[in-house]
């Protein structure tokens, strides 16, 4: 008898000990899943953020690129126009 009342003396301060420390765990545990959870919010913003000046990008990139557009700036900035059909040659080069 002596030794189960001893058994008990050990086992309950030791079981709440052990609940109180889970109890703590399982708080910081929530807390550092929710300073996660805002990282990950502030990530996933910035990154649509970034696709869309990165669409805005692709469509600066492709009006600067058209024909038209290097034409105009050609003869705008450059004074260059297109030559008179006479005056053009066909060089064919053979290797």
């Amino acid at each position: 008898m002596r030794a189960l009342a001893a058994a008990r003396a050990v086992f309950w301060p030791a079981t709440s000990v052990l609940l109180v420390l889970s109890a703590l765990l399982v708080v910081v545990a929530k807390h550092e899943s929710r300073k996660l959870f805002v990282e990950l919010q502030a990530l996933e913003r910035a990154r649509d953020e970034l696709n869309v000046d990165w669409g805005q990008l692709k469509l600066e990139s492709g009006y600067l690129a058209s024909h038209d557009r290097v034409r105009s700036e050609a003869e705008r900035r450059l004074g260059m126009d297109r030559p008179d059909p006479g005056r053009m040659a066909i060089v064919n080069l053979e290797y």
